[in-house]
């Protein structure tokens, strides 16, 4: 799948088209909704998703050393992906986009593309962390509002080293809060739920 040719009236709506060869990252990311709003959008989500989450399998960490890798390898990753009028989305546009991401949906779109699920008698690890980056403390920033960082709940496979997708944690709370909500989610039985010695509270081991 593809994005819209060169031919594209500008300020047209961004689509995929079908096209020979299947790219299965950009059709992992197809269906998340996108809240942006519809004047000057001009690359799908989809996109903008693929480009994060490759960028992050090579290591990246920041937005600044997303943009340096993007520079790096923008001709092979343009006739790879072959986006509109042959450019790539910035950093600043892949960060707008995820500051308005629902992290569940993405995160379940990955667990889907790599097919990770627990199994009967597996052991999950959970625990959650800060992603690293994430916050925004400039103000004179017009691409981007002053935000917190934010903070996941992920659950570890521990017997396959696999990560099942995370729960992210409203700013106006905490882990421990938010780790029931989590558990829940998962919906799993059969399986083995670790976590620190943090969320060993009262009210969490009697929740049903």
């Amino acid at each position: 799948m593809h994005l819209p040719s060169q031919s594209s009236a500008v300020g047209s709506k961004p689509s995929l088209e079908a096209r020979p060869e299947r790219i299965e990252i950009l059709e992992a990311f197809a269906d998340l909704p996108d809240v942006r709003k519809a004047s000057g959008k001009r690359h799908h989500m989809a996109l903008c998703l693929a480009l994060f989450t490759l960028a992050v399998t090579a290591g990246n960490r920041g937005f600044l050393s997303i943009g340096d890798w993007l520079r790096c390898y923008q001709h092979d990753l343009i006739d790879l992906f072959d986006p509109p009028k042959g450019r790539l989305p910035s950093y600043s546009t892949i960060r707008r986009v995820l500051l308005k991401l629902d992290y569940g949906e993405y995160s379940a779109a990955l667990a889907r593309f790599f097919g990770i699920e627990a199994l009967p008698g597996e052991t999950l690890a959970v625990d959650g962390k800060v992603l690293r980056g994430s916050y925004q403390l400039e103000r004179d920033n017009p691409d981007s509002p002053p935000h917190p960082a934010i903070l996941l709940v992920s659950a570890y496979l521990v017997e396959r080293g696999l990560i099942l997708e995370p729960y992210q944690v409203n700013h106006k709370t905490n882990e421990i809060k938010a780790l029931p909500e989590f558990i829940e989610q998962l919906a799993l039985k059969g399986v083995v739920i670790a976590f620190d010695a943090v969320s060993t509270q009262k009210n969490l081991s009697t929740h049903p």
